[in-house]
């Protein structure tokens, strides 16, 4: 199955993630790359796609959501994953104190329209040196500096075994069970 992994990006790590994804599922023989979503003009050129964005404040970047919206049709009709990337490793009591929800708040609508296979969260990476002024800006208030630690927080053997499982759903046929296609 000719696969894209679509990406929203604003630091790269998704980015990463995304390639990695890609050459996951190419190592594993599936036709498989790593695409921007501002790049992806035809998603009904792929059997199967995965998107995913980075997530800023609870929420998809605006790229994704409008990629996804765009395309809601096709995505529908294809084997579909998203992931999303972002949110930092915190203690669980800060995440309780704040509210914070590691599902981003578009997810239950996109799971509700399109019926992906599975949506996954990966931790991502904060590097101070790539962060925007404003960005750089509010790292510095007193109250936000718990909630945005330094750091890379990706877990590469919890991203490889839910790329292995895509390429197992793909490999075996089930992905096209799944999907009535």
């Amino acid at each position: 199955m000719k696969t894209v992994v679509a990406f929203a990006s604003r630091y790269g790590s998704t980015k990463e993630i995304a390639e990695f994804i890609a050459e996951h599922l190419r190592r594993g023989g599936a036709s498989a790359e790593a695409r921007s979503v501002e790049v992806v003009s035809n998603p009904e050129d792929y059997d199967a796609l995965v998107v995913g964005s980075a997530v800023y404040m609870q929420r998809w970047m605006d790229s994704a959501v409008e990629f996804v919206h765009e395309h809601q049709a096709i995505l529908a009709q294809r084997h579909l994953w998203l992931f999303s990337s972002g949110p930092l490793e915190l203690p669980p009591e800060l995440v309780a104190k704040n509210g914070l929800d590691s599902v981003p708040k578009e997810i239950p609508g996109l799971q509700e329209a399109l019926k992906p296979h599975d949506h996954r969260v990966f931790f991502g990476v904060l590097d101070p040196k790539k962060l925007s002024f404003k960005h750089r800006a509010l790292r510095k208030l007193p109250a936000a500096r718990p909630l945005f630690p330094e750091g890379d927080f990706r877990k590469w053997d919890e991203i490889k075994s839910w790329t292995d499982e895509i390429a197992q759903s793909l490999s075996k046929g089930h992905a096209v069970s799944e999907k009535g296609a």
